[in-house]
């Protein structure tokens, strides 16, 4: 590359005078030092190996080449996936745990200059701290109380974090693969679940059946004549299907109001 440059200077300088030729060296220098920087990076600045004071950017910066040493640094929220994690919880059930990680940079020169490369930094911190805060909560916990170990997870990361100028917004759970004999074993649990329910709710309708037939019995009770309504009515209700012959007891108390009215 410089060979390639210094060819071309004397090049240049058997065909253009020397002013010229600084000239153009100048402005070709020039255009080499302006740099653009997008709305949503910073540039972080080391000149003569110091870090200077402010980021630049955005908009067109001026790098000083060579005494600067410019790094870019995206302020957009980033999203890391945590690859699945072999974790044995507290009631030694062993399963395999993934997430995902929602972060950004909010002070790049910390990102840069505190630690060595922050997006490798923030995924094994995020491995970590997922089989350690998973392995201390019972398989119940991680099924049916993500929420709050999900805030737990993004409190620590966050913590650890803050010296490299990271903002940690949200931690997620994102699944949960538990081995076959569980499932089946979670399978029989649900299915025995279901059919408590399923009695329980049987039983309650039973109890209440017994007791509206006992305040109906108690109505019935106080007036003869409305049992005798009653048998009636079940003989309209069976006469509708014409399908059968018809056995029904007749009541001796009909008769006997029939015979009491005769006299």
């Amino acid at each position: 590359m410089i060979e390639a440059f210094f060819g071309l200077v004397e090049l240049m300088a058997t065909v253009l005078p020397l002013p010229l030729i600084g000239l153009v060296l100048l402005f070709f220098y020039v255009i080499s030092c302006i740099k653009v920087i997008p709305e949503y990076e910073r540039a972080v600045v080391l000149r003569l190996g110091r870090l200077l004071p402010q980021p630049k950017g955005p908009g067109v910066v001026l790098i000083l080449r060579p005494i600067d040493r410019m790094f870019r640094v995206s302020m957009r929220t980033l999203v890391l996936d945590v690859p699945p994690q072999d974790i044995i919880t507290r009631d030694n059930v062993s399963v395999k745990v993934n997430a995902v990680v929602y972060f950004r940079v909010v002070d790049p020169r910390k990102a840069i200059v505190e630690v060595e490369n922050y997006l490798y930094a923030t995924s094994q911190l995020a491995q970590t701290t997922l089989r350690s805060v998973l392995g201390q909560a019972d398989l119940d916990e991680l099924l049916s109380q993500r929420e709050k170990l999900n805030e737990q997870l993004q409190d620590i990361i966050d913590h650890q974090t803050d010296p490299w100028g990271i903002k940690v917004s949200m931690v997620e759970v994102k699944h949960v693969d538990l081995p076959g004999e569980m499932q089946r074993a979670m399978a029989r649990q649900a299915e025995a679940e279901r059919e408590k329910r399923a009695k329980i709710i049987h039983a309650e309708g039973e109890f209440q059946a017994s007791r509206q037939l006992a305040e109906a019995a108690a109505v019935i009770g106080q007036n003869p004549v409305t049992l005798q309504l009653r048998y009636l009515h079940t003989l309209t209700e069976i006469a509708t299907e014409k399908n059968s012959t018809i056995v029904f007891p007749l009541p001796i108390d009909l008769l006997k109001a029939f015979g009491g009215r005769d006299a």
